[in-house]
């Protein structure tokens, strides 16, 4: 079995000069599926799994890796001039890359964190599409079905006119899949081009506006079918990738969520601390009432009374008034009775 493998290898990679492709090809798989299991495991809080680069409290992405990978392959390649085995490894390394930075293609996109929302999504879609297409010039010969070494001839070219066309056609009615797939693959992109378009696609919105039979045709196909096909997707992509937050973590909702939780904390913490306080107080008097350290006080043993009283009933501490000092009197100078007042200056 080992061995059919190696021949196969040998005969169909190797000797078809396509080894650099596979090792591209394998790096941008490997590296897909280590970073999503790393941040999978990050996610997840698992103690034995290191956490995010953060040096310094900056928290450093893996797209920033992933382009040092993409510059170490493509100046590799034109620096040794392609030749062997160099430009094995730096396919291999320029595979990584791909996975790395394509992984987040949605942060890229959006310009913003999006990395466990819904628009994280097109992050797994553009890592699907890129291993899609380099498999297919990895199992097939070149684009669209052109052999190499075949003469060229007009059958061949108006196949290929079509066939590019139909795939134009696809991808403005919507079917993104279908038309990405049928470059590759002639025929496919026929089918998404004879077939409805999307209810909210370009074509639908420049063809079905004066037809509305058609834009309920395809409203009522919409429900039906590709309902279920997103649905099927949905869970491919959870368990890709993981299911994207219900409320992203940017989102106004969980920033006011998040000011009453710490609000209904500290204020918990507040009077956890004065019932303490008071609890403390309230034994250091009875201790002292006790032991006779000082003289039993009526208004200190109501006072502590009372404290007591509050902290059972679980309030905040309360404070006894004290009353306000009295304002002393003005001051007046002495006089003596027998010398005359003294006159003011003018």
């Amino acid at each position: 079995m080992i061995s059919a493998l190696l021949d196969g290898y040998r005969s169909h990679i190797v000797a078809a000069h396509k080894q650099p492709l596979f090792l591209l090809l394998t790096g941008f798989i490997c590296s897909f599926v280590m970073i999503r299991f790393s941040v999978r495991m990050i996610r997840a809080k698992v103690r034995w799994w290191p956490g995010n680069i953060t040096p310094g409290g900056l928290h450093i992405h893996h797209m920033v890796f992933g382009l040092g990978f993409l510059l170490l392959g493509g100046i590799g390649v034109f620096a040794t001039n392609g030749g062997h085995p160099w430009i094995d490894w730096f396919g291999l390394a320029f595979g990584i890359g791909c996975g790395l930075v394509l992984d987040e293609f949605a942060l890229i996109l959006h310009l913003d964190d999006v990395y466990w929302g819904e628009q994280g999504r097109k992050s797994v879609d553009a890592v699907i599409l890129g291993i899609l297409v380099t498999a297919l010039l990895l199992i097939g010969y070149v684009p669209l079905g052109v052999v190499p070494g075949q003469d060229t001839r007009w059958g061949l070219i108006s196949v290929i006119s079509v066939n590019a066309l139909a795939a134009i056609v696809a991808l403005l009615k919507g079917k993104m899949w279908t038309g990405l797939l049928g470059i590759m693959v002639p025929g496919i992109s026929w089918i998404g081009a004879i077939r409805l378009a999307r209810p909210g696609s370009p074509w639908a919105r420049w063809r079905y506006a004066k037809r509305p039979r058609a834009m309920r045709r395809a409203v009522r196909r919409e429900r039906l079918l590709h309902a279920r096909a997103e649905r099927a997707r949905t869970w491919l992509f959870d368990l890709i990738a993981g299911a994207p937050d219900k409320v992203p973590a940017h989102h106004t909702a969980t920033h006011r969520a998040a000011e009453r939780i710490a609000a209904r904390a500290t204020a918990h913490l507040d009077a956890h601390a004065a019932r303490a306080l008071a609890r403390r107080h309230a034994r250091l008097a009875d201790r002292r009432t006790e032991a006779g350290s000082v003289p039993v006080d009526p208004a200190r043993q109501d006072q502590a009374r009372r404290r007591r009283r509050t902290v059972r009933a679980g309030r905040h501490r309360t404070y006894a008034v004290r009353p306000a000092p009295a304002r002393p009197e003005p001051h007046t100078p002495y006089r003596h009775p027998r010398l005359p007042h003294p006159q003011p200056r003018r």
